[in-house]
């Protein structure tokens, strides 16, 4: 039987879309329906693990991509668009494209939206991309140095919006930066057996990690780019020559290259999540992985 509708049927119809499509939207990312807080939006999850150490209770901290979106290739919803119109501010992780794509367009509708870099003053790695020397590496945050400095901006942006509140991010800062400390020790004593040993990366995500504890990352492919044959001959050719048998991808971001080209390699698969918002686990998987194949 074909379902019938009255006119009332219909308007409620069209009442209720727009509020359930809005709840369907904000299930991305990790965000919560709207707690009546003042809302800052940020890019990618780990900026909001990394902020919400520092905001505590007092912001609804919204982000725009989820743990399996791709930034290179990222466009932004009419859900994610809103997010950032209502919000008092937008924490850019610095140097993604689609951060500077969106943000005239959302400029448009909330003029008095405050932006900020959370990298802003961390020493920038370029030449990682493969196209172009000059090409900025915008994996800041893949490296626990770099988060102390990304905490530090966030703390400053944050006592700008709400200096009222500063003590309280301030303790939670000096709380943050301590917890940082232990876990970059951690790390460092777990791959101080493995200086100087290299690893293989689908594309280059772990830039900013290997300069921190002196390791050397071999990509095979450019930042939201298939490899070239030629590419991918060079790189087959350095991991051989020095003896690279860790291979990390990104399973639902990655090239389906990534998978048979390690037919050629022979290297151990390990899928990693740059992404995820458990940032402090990522860190020390990918120090574990690294420290496990250099002892075998």
């Amino acid at each position: 039987m074909t379902p019938t509708f009255t006119h009332k049927g219909i308007r409620i119809v069209r009442i209720l879309m727009p509020i359930l499509t809005l709840l369907i939207g904000a299930a991305g990312c990790g965000t919560r329906p709207s707690s009546g807080k003042q809302a800052i939006t940020v890019s990618i999850r780990p900026q909001k693990y990394m902020l919400e150490k520092i905001v505590g209770d007092k912001w609804d901290v919204k982000c725009l991509l989820n743990n399996t979106a791709d930034p290179e290739s990222f466009d932004p919803g009419m859900t994610h668009l809103l997010n950032l119109e209502s919000s008092k501010a937008y924490f850019r992780i610095g140097n993604i494209p689609f951060e500077s794509a969106i943000i005239n367009k959302v400029k448009n509708n909330n003029p008095g939206l405050h932006l900020y870099d959370n990298s802003e003053g961390i020493s920038l790695i370029t030449g990682t991309h493969g196209h172009h020397g000059s090409d900025i590496d915008p994996h800041t945050w893949t490296s626990i140095k770099n988060a102390k400095k990304i905490a530090s901006n966030m703390y400053d942006a944050v006592v700008e919006l709400d200096p009222s509140n500063r003590s309280y991010y301030a303790a939670n800062l000096k709380k943050f930066l301590r917890e940082l400390d232990s876990l970059d020790t951690q790390v460092d004593s777990i791959l101080r057996p493995a200086r100087g040993s290299s690893f293989l990366v689908w594309h280059p995500s772990l830039s900013y990690f290997a300069r921190d504890y002196g390791l050397h990352q071999i990509s095979l492919s450019p930042e939201g780019k298939e490899a070239s044959v030629n590419m991918v001959k060079k790189s087959i050719s350095r991991a051989n020559n020095e003896d690279a048998r860790l291979f990390f991808y990104q399973k639902d971001v990655d090239s389906r290259q990534a998978l048979s080209i390690n037919e050629q390699l022979g290297a151990e698969l390990v899928e990693i999540h740059p992404l995820s918002y458990d940032w402090d686990k990522e860190m020390l998987d990918i120090a574990n992985a690294i420290a496990r194949q250099t002892n075998n």
